[in-house]
Parts: structure tokens; sequence; C-alpha cells
């Protein structure tokens, strides 16, 4: 049982898989610090300096200042704004995914259309060289 754990190991699929979950970790970081701490702010400042993430319904009726007052009240609360946050937060990791797949389709079209070594002409090409040849030739 040993041996066929190290043989699931060492196959460079679990490797690769798990090297994505740990660059994915570290690019949600990346993208939760672009839109908390760059996008955000920009939309509340156009927005008069209002916090979505500070945007709630209270379901028992009473009004509270702020989501983190309501939440230590213990009241049930509906965070849209949080919500508003996250959506955003996808929207950009979309967008970035996206443009990171496009660019890498593109180089592997580049790459596929670069010749390994000389190339040979259509077969057309090359008979009407040989005909070329045969009548300087002559």
């Amino acid at each position: 049982m040993i041996k066929e754990f190290k043989e699931f190991i060492a196959r460079g699929s679990v490797i690769d898989l798990a090297v994505g979950i740990i660059m994915g970790t570290a690019f949600t970081a990346v993208v939760n610090s672009a839109v908390g701490d760059l996008v955000m702010p920009v939309i509340g400042a156009i927005m008069a300096g209002v916090d979505f993430s500070d945007y709630f319904v209270s379901l028992n009726g009473e009004h509270y200042a702020t989501l983190k007052a309501a939440k230590d009240a213990g009241a049930p609360v509906i965070s849209y704004g949080q919500f508003f946050n996250v959506v955003i937060n996808f929207m950009i990791v979309s967008f970035v995914v996206f443009i990171l797949v496009k660019n890498v389709n593109r180089l592997r079209k580049q790459v596929e259309k670069a010749p390994d070594g000389p190339v040979e002409p259509p077969a057309d090409i090359a008979l009407l060289t040989e005909i070329r040849d045969l009548l300087k030739n002559r």
C-alpha cells in the first residue's frame, strides 16, 4: 500500500494540482486586495464615500448603525453589500483568468506556427521547382 501511495504522489498530475491550488490561493489574496483596496474605494468615492460592505437589511425590524453592530446584537441580517463585493471580486477574477487564458492560447498558436527546422514546400511547389531545374539543365 505504501508503494502505491508513493506512485500516486509521484504522478505529475498530483504535483500539478498541488501547485495549482497553492497558486490559486496566492492569486485569491491578490484579487481580494485589488477589490478591497483598489476597486471598491473608487466605486465608494463615486457613490459619495459609501462602503458597500456595510449595506445590510436587518430582518428583526430594528435599526443598527453598522453591520458589525447588528451581528454583535445577534440580529438576522441580509448582507447584500458584502454580496455585491463578492460579485465584483468574481468579475475581476473572471476577467483576469480570461486575459490569462487568451494570452496563453495566443502563445500556443505562435509556438505551433514556429517551424522546428527547415520547412518543406508543398508538393505542387516542389514539382514546379523540379521542372524548373530540369529545364535549366537542358
